[in-house]
């Protein structure tokens, strides 16, 4: 009886150190970039019903807070664009981000960095 309980627990324990394992290997990895406006914007309106949505989603606005913090950080006191107080929520502003991109072919053709200022410089003007 005793060896019986000793194996249901190596069982258990086989069958969860393994369900990690299985998970894992069950993932595609998924290759992320944003070389263009058009990258970003395809990353930022992920579907997200779709598998890898999330990591779309998460690294569109990861990119964008990374990129507006390093400009701002160098920018001084002549800035392309300024946020009003409160600031907006980020989702709303890259779902603004993507329609502006969609709106014209030009935009999509701007590099990731370039198109995402561009927009936050019309959208969120400097005043004086």
């Amino acid at each position: 009886m005793k060896s019986l309980a000793v194996l249901a627990a190596l069982a258990v324990a086989a069958s969860l150190a393994a369900t990690p394992l299985v998970a894992a290997a069950a993932a595609e990895p998924i290759n992320l970039n944003a070389r263009s406006s058009r990258d970003l914007a395809e990353l930022c309106a992920a579907n997200p019903k779709e598998a890898g949505a999330d990591a779309k989603i998460n690294f569109c606005h990861g990119f964008a807070q990374g990129a507006v913090d390093v400009y701002l950080q160098n920018a001084g006191s002549k800035k392309a664009f300024c946020f009003p107080s409160p600031a907006p929520r980020r989702t709303q502003t890259m779902n603004e981000f993507v329609a502006w991109v969609r709106a014209l072919p030009e935009h999509q053709k701007l590099g990731a960095t370039q198109g995402l200022f561009q927009f936050l410089g019309e959208r969120f003007p400097c005043k004086g």
